[in-house]
Order: structure tokens, then C-alpha cells, then sequence
């Protein structure tokens, strides 16, 4: 199946969000799916704009990539980028940052007094969007109920599909997956397979929904 003439939008890898000029709220999002997407996308014909957060994997060829380092930034970087025909949001962003210090917090003062408040949350923006693409996919990275907690995801995030994997254990960041595919007519389970494969077994379904 051919992306050909369609604008596919990716985001991958972690957020950073800063504690102080030295530390920040990270996760062990490698990037490797998103970029294995990005790159099975660009071998279909399409045009697509990855949007990554601080990894260092080689853009893949014939991609538009896009550094961020933060949360906000990644949010702003995927409106910009719209119109697309699909995005495909596997980045995993960080759920709460603080109000960074402006200078290094010193370990003889004490444990810091940290103020959490939510990060923008993309993929619900985007369900709600007037811009909102064609089909809009989800990641979802859980410990546990993987499928069941997918499953919510897709309808209060309002997504057509949710991608989901079970990362208990010391999986995340890993050169394999095994996922489920949440979509209207239910689940599908994927066996497990290198990253790259199961970027090309998404993209072909991604293509024959765009049709």
C-alpha cells in the first residue's frame, strides 16, 4: 500500500522537562519505534514530519525532522506541522513537570519542595482539534490491564487507534515489541517483533485507512 501524497506526522522519544539547569523529569523512551514508523512512512511515499524529543538516532532518510526537548515544545511543534493526514503520537511525554530553579538545587539544602502541575496533553488536543487529522493514533505504555487501560485511552482522548504494549519489567527502550491495535472493531494482538516490523505492519494499515 502507497502513502504517496499523503502527510504523515510522528513524534517519538521522551520529554525532558527541567528541575534545574542540571536535572530534568525523563523516562526510558529510546525513540526506536517512533523513528521506525517515521521511516516505514517515508518508505510508503509519504511526506512526514517527525517531531523528536532528546534521542540520538540518525534521521531517517527522507524525513523532516524536528528536535524538541520538552513537552510544550513538542505540543507546539505538532501544531505547527498541521494540516496532516495522520499522526501518529508514540512519544512518550512526560506526564507533570515543575517550575525549573534557575540555579542548580544543592543536595545540602535538603530535599527540593517541588510543585508538579499536568503537561499538555497532545493527543487529546489533537481529538479535539479543528485541524484534527484523518486518523489519529495513540501510544499507550502500561505496567498492567494493558488492554483494558488502551481501551479507555482511545475513547476519552477521542483517537481511532490505540497502540498499546505492556512495558512491566525492563522493556522499555528494548529493540523489540509486542503491541495491541485498539481501533472501532476492537482489539487485534500482534506478536512480538523487532520495531522496524511492527512500524511496517502499522504503516500498511495506516495506508489502507487513508485508502
Amino acid at each position: 500500500m502507497s502513502l504517496a501524497n499523503k502527510h504523515i506526522l510522528v513524534t517519538a522519544g521522551p520529554t525532558h522537562e527541567p528541575i534545574d539547569p542540571v536535572r530534568v523529569i525523563a523516562n526510558r523512551s529510546s525513540g526506536r519505534q517512533g523513528f521506525a514508523i517515521a521511516a516505514a512512512a517515508a518508505e510508503a511515499g509519504a511526506r512526514v514530519t517527525l517531531i523528536a524529543g532528546p534521542v540520538t538516532l540518525e534521521t531517517p532518510p527522507g524525513v523532516a525532522r524536528i528536535d524538541v526537548e520538552t513537552a510544550e515544545q513538542m505540543a507546539n511543534a505538532v501544531f505547527a506541522a498541521l494540516p496532516v493526514d495522520a499522526a501518529v503520537l508514540v512519544a512518550a511525554v512526560a506526564d507533570w513537570r515543575v517550575e525549573p530553579s534557575s540555579t542548580k538545587l544543592k543536595k545540602g539544602d535538603g530535599p527540593p519542595q517541588l510543585h508538579f502541575v499536568p503537561t499538555r496533553d497532545i493527543l487529546a488536543e489533537l481529538g479535539l482539534s479543528e485541524q484534527r487529522p484523518r486518523l489519529l493514533v495513540g501510544f499507550a505504555a502500561e505496567t498492567d490491564k494493558v488492554v483494558e487501560q488502551a481501551l479507555a485511552k482511545r475513547q476519552s482522548k477521542r483517537a481511532d487507534w490505540i497502540v498499546a504494549n505492556d512495558v512491566s519489567g525492563d522493556v522499555m527502550g528494548g529493540h523489540h515489541n509486542r503491541v495491541h491495535l485498539v481501533t472501532d472493531q476492537g482489539v487485534e494482538d500482534w506478536p512480538e517483533a523487532r520495531k522496524d516490523e511492527v512500524a511496517r505492519h502499522l504503516v500498511t494499515r495506516i495506508a489502507e485507512a487513508l485508502g
